[in-house]
């Protein structure tokens, strides 16, 4: 009887046993969610707020430029219609070489309550060919140039001013940096 009942408790045992390898190898190394951005962005990646800027860019070349930022009343950039209310930057390469490795970090702050909260992408496979320009937006849409979002940062959450302080970073190149601004208001129907 006592062999019987030792077969089933070795069972379970090993099964429980490997059970929890599997969990651990399945913990073990977290990607960070800013990581996530597919430069195609067809990315279902959770953006979320991070501690500080994880940017490390010393260069002092100069050759990446914003020419605009956006927050509200936001134009698509091929046919100039209206489209909804989104993070949206576009930047240029005035640099004789294609610009890569880009990355993102910005911070929103609600003006009324001081409530701020930062976020950074790594825009993975996003490049900028010399004299390009291209419009980045932070939307969870598909297709070349869009990447995540958190559809619950205080920018979608908030009905006062919230406004963005942008970081763009690609290797070999200055940082650039922009502002842009949501007015007070339930985002798109008080544009």
């Amino acid at each position: 009887m006592k062999r019987q009942l030792l077969i089933p408790v070795a069972l379970v045992a090993s099964l429980s046993v490997l059970g929890l390898a599997g969990c651990q190898a399945a913990t073990s190394a977290p990607t960070p969610a800013s990581s996530l951005a597919a430069g195609s962005g067809t990315s279902t990646a959770t953006v979320l707020p991070v501690n500080s800027n994880p940017i490390v860019n010393a260069s002092t070349a100069p050759g990446l430029t914003i020419l605009s930022a956006a927050a509200e009343d936001n134009v698509d950039p091929a046919t100039k219609a209206a489209i909804d209310d989104r993070l949206q930057v576009t930047v240029r390469n005035d640099t004789t070489s294609e610009l890569s490795s880009f990355e993102t970090y910005y911070v929103m702050t609600d003006v009324t309550t001081g409530q701020s909260e930062a976020y950074y992408q790594a825009l993975t496979g996003f490049t900028l060919a010399p004299g390009a320009t291209s419009t980045l937006s932070f939307d969870g849409e598909s297709g070349p140039g869009h990447f995540p979002e958190n559809t619950f940062s205080i920018y979608r959450s908030s009905k006062n001013q919230v406004d963005f302080t942008i970081e763009v970073s690609a290797a070999g190149a200055q940082v650039a940096n922009a502002t842009a601004t949501k007015g007070s208001g339930a985002g798109d129907a008080a544009d």
